[in-house]
C-alpha cells in the first residue's frame, strides 16, 4: 500500500487514524502495530515473514545479549551480521552473482528475488536500537508489541525517515493521543507532501522518462532538462514522502525527525548533506563514521573514513556499482571540499549565489550515475546527438511552467507569513485526488530501497 493510492487515501488512514485517536490508551499501540502490519502485508503478504524475523531477531537478540556478560560484544556481532544476512539475499546477491560472473570462468545461475518494499529502511532502523542498547544508549524494551510498533511504525516504514529508537521511546510508552491542533497540523503537511509527489514528483518523472527513453531524440538540451527533472523528481518524490510520514505521525500524536530541509540551497556539498536525507546521513555518523574514528583523526585517516562511509552509503542505496560510484564521487568531492574549499577565505568570498548553483552542478552530475544512465547521458548532454529535435523541444516547452515552479520551491527562499490555510488543505488534497484519477500513482522512488 503507497501514500498516493485510493485505498491508503480514502480508506486506510481516515479509518486508522479516527479509531487511533477514539480507542483506550492501553490498546492505541497494539492496535498501531496490528495497522502497520496490515498496510506493509497488503501488496504481498510473504513480506510479513521478512519483517517478522526482523522484529524477533532484534527483539530477542537484544534480551539475549544483554544477559550474556562477557560475551555481549560477540553476540552483538552476530546479531550485526544476521540482520544484514536478508539484505544481503534480496538485494545484493544478483550484484555479486553478475559481479562474479564477469570476472571469473566458473558462472553462478539462480534468479534475483523480488526485493521487498523498504528493506534497507526498517532493517537499519532495527539495528539502530541494537547499537543504542550495546552502548547503553537505549534502555531494552521488553513489551514486543511496544518494540514492533516502533520497527513497523506504518507512516516511516518503507521509506523513512529512519527514527531512532531513543527518539520515539517515550512517545511509545505514553500512548500519545493527538489534539485537534496536532491533527490538523498533521494534516497539513500530509497535503504539502501529496502535492509535492502528485503534482510536482510525478509530473517531473514522466518528463525524465520521455528523455531516457532515446537520448539521440533528446539531443543535448532534452539531456539537461531531463537531468534536471530527475533531480526534481528524487527531491520532492522523497521529501513528499518524508513529509506525508511526518503529518501521519502529528496525527497520531508522534513527532518524528525532519528529515529534508531544502537541500538545493546549500552552499557546499558538506551543507547539501546535512540537508538532505538527515537521518540516513546521521545514521551513517553514529554508527559507521564516528566509530571509526570520525574527523578526530588524522586527514589520511579522516579520508579513507569518508571513503568507507560513502561507498556504504551508495551500496545502500542500491545494488549497482554505478550507486557505489556515486558514493565514491561524494567521498572524492568532500574530501576535496574539506581540505581546499571550507573556511577558505577566497571561496567565502564568492556570492552565495554563485556557490549555490555550483553545488547543485555538482549534485546534479551526481544524480547522473546514480541514475543508472551515466555514459549514455553525460554523450548527449556534451551533444553527440545534436542539440535538440522537434519531439523534444515540444516536450520541454510542455513542461516549462512545472519546471519553473519546482526551481522557484527548490530554490528560493521560503516565503514569510505564508501559513497553510485550513481551507487550502482539503483543496490540496481534492486536487490531488483528481490528478491521481486522471493519471494513476506512481511508485515512490526509494521504495526500492
Amino acid at each position: 500500500m503507497v501514500f498516493s493510492s485510493f485505498t491508503f487515501l480514502l480508506l486506510f488512514m481516515p479509518c486508522v487514524i479516527l479509531l487511533y485517536w477514539i480507542m483506550p490508551a492501553k490498546a492505541r499501540i497494539p492496535f498501531l502495530f496490528a495497522a502497520s502490519l496490515l498496510f506493509y502485508g497488503w501488496g504481498n503478504p510473504a513480506w510479513l515473514l521478512l519483517l517478522g524475523y526482523s522484529l524477533l531477531l532484534n527483539w530477542g537478540g537484544a534480551q539475549l545479549m544483554m544477559r550474556t556478560g562477557k560475551h555481549r560484544k560477540a553476540v552483538f556481532v552476530i546479531l550485526i551480521i544476521l540482520n544484514l544476512l536478508p539484505l544481503a539475499v534480496f538485494k545484493y546477491a544478483g550484484l555479486l552473482r553478475d559481479t562474479w560472473n564477469g570476472l571469473l570462468p566458473w558462472k553462478l545461475r539462480f534468479d534475483d528475488l523480488p526485493l521487498p518494499a523498504g528493506i534497507s529502511f526498517f532493517t537499519f532502523q532495527a539495528m539502530s536500537y541494537l547499537f543504542d542498547v550495546y552502548r547503553g544508549e537505549a534502555r531494552l524494551q521488553k513489551n514486543f508489541m511496544t518494540f514492533g510498533a516502533y520497527v513497523t511504525l506504518f507512516p516511516q516504514l518503507v521509506a523513512g525517515p529512519i527514527v531512532r529508537y531513543i527518539d520515539l521511546e517515550q512517545q511509545l510508552i505514553d500512548h500519545p493521543k493527538p489534539t485537534a491542533g496536532e491533527m490538523r497540523t498533521g494534516l497539513q503537511r500530509f497535503a504539502v507532501g501529496l502535492c509535492k509527489k502528485v503534482l510536482l514528483a510525478d509530473a517531473m518523472g514522466r518528463l525524465w522518462s520521455q528523455m531516457n527513453g532515446d537520448f539521440a531524440q533528446a539531443g543535448a538540451l532534452g539531456a539537461w532538462i531531463g537531468l534536471l527533472a530527475f533531480s526534481f523528481q528524487i527531491f520532492f518524490d522523497f521529501s513528499g514522502y518524508s513529509d506525508m510520514a511526518i503529518g501521519l505521525g502529528h496525527m497520531m500524536g508522534f513527532t518524528m525527525p525532519e528529515n529534508f530541509d531544502r537541500p538545493y540551497r546549500a552552499r557546499s556539498l558538506t551543507d547539501f548533506w546535512r540537508r538532505w536525507h538527515m537521518t540516513l546521513t546521521d545514521w551513517f555518523k553514529a554508527y559507521v563514521y564516528i566509530p571509526l574514528g570520525g574527523s578526530r583523526v588524522g586527514k589520511v585517516r579522516r579520508d579513507i573514513n569518508l571513503l568507507i562511509v560513502w561507498a556504504l552509503t551508495g551500496l545502500w542505496h542500491g545494488a549497482g556499482w554505478n550507486f557505489v560510484l556515486w558514493g565514491l564521487y561524494f567521498a572524492v568531492l568532500l574530501m576535496l571540499e574539506k581540505r581546499f574549499l571550507l573556511k577558505n577565505e577566497r571561496w567565502e568570498a564568492v556570492p552565495g549565489a554563485l556557490r549555490q548553483g555550483f553545488t547543485f552542478l555538482l549534485v546534479m552530475f551526481g544524480w547522473a550515475l546514480f541514475s543508472g544512465f551515466g555514459g549514455e547521458l553525460v554523450s548527449a548532454m556534451v551533444g553527440v546527438h545534436g542539440f535538440a529535435t522537434a519531439e523534444s523541444l515540444t516536450a520541454c516547452a510542455a513542461f516549462a511552467p512545472l519546471l519553473l515552479v519546482c526551481g522557484a520551491i527548490s530554490f528560493l527562499p521560503a516565503p514569510k507569513n505564508f501559513p497553510l490555510k485550513r481551507f487550502a488543505t482539503p483543496l490540496l488534497i481534492l486536487l490531488c485526488l483528481a490528478a491521481l484519477a486522471a493519471q494513476g500513482y506512481a511508485p515512490f522512488v526509494y521504495f526500492q530501497f
